[in-house]
């Protein structure tokens, strides 16, 4: 029985990965948008009626804060547990020194 090493160069388990990616972001699109009409519900009970404009950027800006700490962390995820990170090469692995 051989092991395969997760590689993104891989097309059958990059499109394993990539779908399970956008599986996920699809899920986190749905949380966002809970979160974000939450906090529009949260500020209406707080403030009372406001303009639409605000209900608007509020929404917006909730859904988006979220959305991109999801993409982003979904990516580092990604890179982690295809290979990806162990693969790099640093060409001054054995130049710093960090200390005495």
């Amino acid at each position: 029985m051989s092991h395969r090493i997760p590689d993104l160069d891989d097309p059958e388990y990059a499109a394993f990965a990539w779908g399970r990616y956008r599986r996920i972001l699809g899920w986190m699109s749905g949380f966002a948008l809970l979160v974000a009409l939450v906090c529009a519900g949260i500020m209406w009970w707080l403030l009372g009626e406001f303009q639409i404009h605000m209900l608007i950027a509020t929404v917006l800006g909730v859904f988006f804060t979220v959305f991109l700490a999801a993409a982003l962390m979904g990516l580092m995820f990604l890179s982690s547990g295809s290979g990806h990170d162990e693969r790099i090469e640093d060409p001054l692995a054995g130049e710093i020194d960090i200390g005495d």
